[in-house]
């Protein structure tokens, strides 16, 4: 969707690979709360919560109902997941992967 060279920079590549090492999630969770704001972090993991939701073919007025998001940022997730760069789509599926890896309860 965007082109990825505009953001592209050595602290960003810093970043990705602090990131990428990282296997805790209790510690990733520490860095998330000391570079984001509080509503940020939410705002965050509220758009991959669309994502899961717009990836199961619930409308949008029903995802506005069950998380809070605006139209235009529902609108926006769901451009990335037709026509972005697969992000979320990785994210959905390791999400997925972790849920059928859980033991039923």
């Amino acid at each position: 969707m965007s082109d990825s060279n505009e953001i592209r920079s050595p602290e960003v590549d810093d970043l990705l690979s602090v990131l990428a090492q990282m296997d805790n999630e209790d510690d990733i969770y520490s860095l998330l709360e000391d570079l984001f704001t509080i509503r940020e972090i939410r705002e965050t993991s509220q758009r991959l919560a669309v994502a899961q939701l717009l990836d199961q073919g619930q409308s949008y007025s029903w995802i506005v109902g069950k998380t809070g998001a605006s139209a235009t940022t529902i609108a926006r997730v769901s451009k990335c997941l037709s026509h972005g760069s697969g992000g979320y789509r990785h994210a959905l599926d390791i999400l997925r992967d972790e849920s059928t890896a859980r033991p039923s309860e």
